[in-house]
């Protein structure tokens, strides 16, 4: 097993840890381990289509130049 060490943590932070792992019965690290373990827990993966969508959606109502535009004014700066 591999081991992780945190440095110059706030104070407040390790006691929030502590009190959080007395809540659950575990010990800090214990706790540390479960919160890492949540906080990276594998999402499922999005297919193409939920990705483009996603883009379409944050780039709607923007004004787009095609890319064949884009290209011509890249060769032409040449």
């Amino acid at each position: 097993m591999a081991q992780l060490i945190v440095r110059n943590l706030d104070a407040e932070l390790v006691a929030r840890l502590k009190m959080r792992a007395a809540e659950h019965g575990r010990s800090a690290e214990a706790e540390h381990r479960e919160i890492l373990r949540h906080a990276l827990a594998e999402e499922p993966r999005r297919s193409f289509r939920e990705l483009a969508a996603q883009v379409r959606s944050m780039t709607a109502g923007r004004r787009h130049t095609p890319s064949e535009a884009l290209l011509r004014e890249g060769r032409d700066e040449r």
